[in-house]
């Protein structure tokens, strides 16, 4: 998957997320706002039974759910009805029978809740029971139609989330699309017109070096170099758009040798007064990729240390086994490194950190990164200002490599050459 459509992806689901968790929340405060007026309503309701009972209730004909006990000072009446078991509440009567002060109770019992109310009527003490198991229940029953409604809603909110993230994320990954293949026709354009002004500049070149003056010269020598970086540009950006296309349009992986890649790209480095190193095992460390684009990172990491690497100091390419069935790829070099600050914008198109002049354009670490990822890898880089910098490509080993592959050899420090 490429990384404009791990940005599509991603933006789909979040887009679907907030939307699913919207409605869910719109649902949760619904079945918060239904269930607080039913409890409201039912206490509004208890309250009233109770305090009609306590008043107006005799022991003889209590409405239903309702019990009432009267007592005179002297004999406690419970009425021709059984009274749930553990009542009448006997403390509570003698309590309100010696200070005259109305009291209400909520007690848990016989698998139901009750209600009592106890207060003076007169010279006697009445207290009022009710049992409000059939409003519990229509509370349980809310709850469950709730649990159920937002159960089938948080279904249709997922649903309607993926529905609208896709719909609204379609645009993007259009004009992604059309970027890539533009970038991608662009670059293929470009490449011979290019190729062909640099060959007539080189031409030139010649024919000045026997008959033109030194201004000339070194006019052409710019020229030369700039169509170059223009071709680097276009190629770069060419394999950028195969890179963030199809899987199906790379060439197919292969088990690739790092440690001939690493050897063949030190081989073919050039820095005048600059010492360059080469620490590899002498087995192979095989990663499944393709060869030409591995290479590709190599020499690019090794160019980039070239550049930044003063005459006279050192560069050291290492290859080497690392845990988790992975291989490393380091390149170290003693040039005045970077703001650590920038490490992470580092792999960015185009960045250039502060105070970068004669840098290169900025498009070749980010392609890096686009390659090693497309490998299922990762690069980092580190810095020691005023010492070096230290770039470290992790790949993951190949299925196939052969097993002494998988274990560390003796590393042997090589000179490549000193330019």
């Amino acid at each position: 998957m490429s990384f404009e459509d791990q940005i599509v992806r991603r933006t789909r689901l979040r887009i679907g997320l907030l939307v699913g968790l919207a409605i869910s929340a719109l649902l949760a405060l619904a079945g918060t706002i239904a269930y607080t007026a039913l409890l409201h309503s039912q206490e509004n309701q208890i309250e009233r039974e109770l305090s009609y009972g306590a008043t107006n209730g005799t022991t003889a004909g209590p409405p239903g759910c309702s019990w009432i006990f009267l007592y005179d000072g002297s004999a406690l009446d419970t009425g021709d009805r059984p009274p749930p078991p553990g009542f009448p509440l006997t403390s509570e009567i003698d309590t309100v029978a010696a200070d005259r002060t109305a009291t209400t109770t909520e007690v848990n019992r016989n698998g139901t809740t009750y209600y009592v109310r106890t207060q003076p009527r007169g010279a006697s003490v009445v207290q009022a029971v009710f049992d409000a198991r059939f409003q519990i229940s229509d509370r349980r029953h809310l709850l469950m139609a709730f649990l159920l409604a937002a159960a089938a809603g948080l279904a249709a909110a997922v649903l309607t989330g993926i529905l609208v993230g896709s719909r609204a994320v379609a645009p993007l990954a259009e004009a992604l699309g059309r970027q890539r293949r533009f970038v991608a026709d662009a670059s293929h354009e470009l490449r011979t017109p290019i190729a062909q002004v640099h060959t007539r500049a080189q031409v030139l070149a010649r024919r000045a070096r026997t008959s033109g003056t030194d201004a000339d010269r070194r006019d052409l020598d710019r020229l030369i170099g700039t169509t170059r970086r223009l071709g680097e540009i276009v190629d770069e950006l060419l394999l950028s758009a195969r890179l963030a296309a199809a899987p199906g349009d790379l060439p197919p992986s292969a088990p690739v040798d790092l440690v001939r890649v690493a050897r063949q790209a030190v081989a073919a480095a050039v820095g005048p007064d600059r010492e360059m190193l080469l620490d590899a095992p002498g087995t192979e460390l095989c990663v499944a990729g393709i060869e030409s684009a591995l290479r590709r990172v190599a020499d690019e990491l090794l160019a980039n240390s070239l550049t930044h690497t003063p005459p006279g100091g050192r560069i050291t390419m290492t290859v080497r086994a690392a845990a988790r069935n992975r291989v490393e790829l380091v390149v170290d070099d003693t040039g005045p490194g970077f703001d650590p600050a920038d490490a992470a914008r580092l792999f960015d198109r185009f960045h250039r950190g502060a105070g970068a002049t004669d840098r290169r354009f900025g498009l070749g670490l980010a392609l890096l990164r686009e390659v090693v990822t497309s490998h299922g890898g990762t690069i980092t880089a580190e810095s020691r200002p005023g010492a070096g910098a230290t770039f470290t490509v992790r790949l993951p080993l190949a299925p196939a490599a052969p097993r002494e592959a998988r274990l560390p050899s003796p590393a042997r420090l090589l000179p490549a050459h000193d330019g």
